[in-house]
């Protein structure tokens, strides 16, 4: 099979209706990127590229802004088009944006809402609240916009700080025995990570509801689903999912326990299965002070290593069952979605 040349690949990127799942036989993962906002260069198997080229890919960093702005300008021309959809509004991390490499929840849903998508890999709550360029766009498209969709607290929880310290570390700690979760949790630092979530969540709502015409708009938050900490090994079964190359095999779960001499693999999942409980309660709790909240419960969802992709992101199918839950929510809500 020939080649495609590079500036016929800078044309199909740049073409909004060629679907991110046919475009990634052509590229592949930059280690430079970073696991919390990768990139992607051409693919020299598929792409006749010369280094020049590729370096110039490389300054480019195909990644969030590439991918968002094919999103957004998919979504300017099906609404010119005529297409009569639902129409959403995104707004979050990984989850609702992975550039290229997965088909995310958005990517799931686009054939049936037209979605105005404001994701970016590795975003935080407090920076989404910083920049609220959500309010735009619920301004921008009020009166058409059905429901607000917030996928946010994850890299909040384990990503990691300005010193490039695992969030997830500090809050397990050394110490405890045998295979109770509570003893491995450093609970003061986790009571303020929830505080900031809430915090955030609280904020982003108020935000929300001081806009005329937004005070009933349904808005879709979840917390995620119980991970699988790289190596998982069941039954004396091998971890199934492959290694990626933008990020390493542990480089969000399986590192932190780790450094906290938590080895065990179930005692693992106990504990990540109590902070995201945790987590669920606390976004239910902020659910409960507004009635036009809807936690959208995603927890027993990917039951298998193999529904995710990595340690904290599904495959497309895993994600595609993510997806699901989401619509069920918005039927859910079909007087007004």
């Amino acid at each position: 099979m020939s080649k495609l040349s590079y500036p016929d690949l800078l044309a199909k990127l740049h073409d909004p209706d060629i679907p991110e799942k046919e475009l990634r036989q052509y590229l592949k993962a930059d280690t430079r990127g970073g696991p919390f906002a990768p990139v992607v260069v051409p693919n020299e198997e598929t792409v006749s590229v010369s280094q020049d080229e590729m370096e110039a890919a490389s300054a480019m960093a195909f990644g969030n802004g590439l991918a968002r702005w094919r999103r957004n300008r998919r979504f300017q021309k099906r609404r010119a088009g005529g297409e009569r959809l639902p129409v959403l509004v995104s707004e979050g991390d990984s989850w609702f944006q992975f550039p290229f490499l997965i088909d995310d929840v958005v990517d799931q849903l686009d054939s049936r809402y037209l979605i105005k998508s404001l994701g970016a890999a590795g975003d935080t709550l407090s920076n989404m609240l910083a920049q609220q360029e959500y309010l735009g766009a619920l301004r921008e498209l009020q009166g058409d916009v059905r429901a607000f969709m917030l996928s946010a607290a994850g890299n909040d929880v384990i990503g990691a700080d300005a010193n490039n310290v695992s969030a997830l570390s500090k809050i397990l700690r050394f110490g405890g025995s045998g295979n109770d979760p509570l003893e491995h949790i450093n609970r003061d630092v986790f009571a303020n990570v929830l505080g900031d979530v809430t915090d955030g969540y609280r904020a982003v709502i108020r935000s929300i509801r001081a806009e005329p015409g937004l005070k009933t708009l349904p808005i879709l938050i979840h917390g995620y689903d119980y991970p699988f900490p790289y190596p998982f090994i069941d039954g004396g079964t091998p971890d199934p999912r492959a290694m990626v190359i933008y990020a390493a095999r542990d480089q969000w779960l399986g590192s932190a326990f780790k450094s906290k001499d938590i080895a065990d693999p179930g005692l693992r999942r106990e504990i990540l299965r109590f902070l995201i409980d945790a987590l669920y309660d606390t976004l239910q709790a902020i659910a409960r002070t507004d009635s036009n909240v809807h936690v959208v419960n995603c927890r027993g969802t990917l039951t298998e290593p193999s529904d995710w992709n990595d340690e904290i992101h599904g495959t497309d199918a895993g994600f595609d069952k993510i997806a699901a839950m989401f619509e069920r929510t918005l039927e859910r809500l079909a007087p007004m979605v």
